[in-house]
């Protein structure tokens, strides 16, 4: 139990920095940033405390706020996504799903895609709107959530497949 807590929080942090340092200097035919760390809501156990997701994901939000100087954006919209989170989960993992059952690309592909490609447009989609606050220029920010949907999800999808490649029945991280 308490190896999993410091695997998610070296994956917290990690997370942090590939997004601070590396994938906020990207920008996407000048309309996208792909983001990653809502990566780590979607690895969390399906069983873990509700108050322990949405106050790591505040966490995570306010931190990627901090340095990228997004007044509160960033961490309104991740917690939005994380109080939702389990309901989400109900809808692509199966209810008999073990309380630790973590969703991966090894283990339930089609429901990770699924489930990755509906929190990722959601979290955007309220990140974008925050950030923009107005409907006047609907079309470039709709724009701008595609792009970045599809870059984010393409990079999750690549890191999760990357990091936890299948040797032998096992997670290599």
């Amino acid at each position: 139990m308490k190896i999993s807590y410091l695997h998610e929080f070296f994956l917290f942090l990690l997370l942090i920095l590939i997004q601070v340092l590396l994938l906020s200097r990207i920008n996407l035919f000048g309309l996208a940033t792909p983001v990653l760390y809502g990566y780590f809501l979607l690895k969390l156990p399906i069983g873990r405390n509700l108050f322990y997701v949405i106050i790591s994901a505040f966490l995570m939000g306010l931190i990627i706020d901090i340095f990228l100087n997004t007044p509160g954006m960033n961490a309104a919209a991740i917690t939005l996504v994380a109080m939702f989170r389990k309901p989400m989960m109900s809808l692509f993992f199966e209810k008999e799903e073990f309380e630790g059952f973590v969703p991966a690309m090894n283990s339930a592909p089609g429901p990770f895609v699924r489930f990755t490609i509906f929190t990722i447009f959601l979290h955007l989609t309220l990140l974008f709107f925050i950030e923009s606050f107005t409907l006047f220029n609907l079309v470039n920010t709709l724009l701008r959530i595609i792009i970045s949907a599809v870059s984010s999800i393409i990079l999750i999808i690549a890191f999760d497949m990357l990091i936890y490649r299948r040797k032998s029945g096992e997670q290599s991280w």
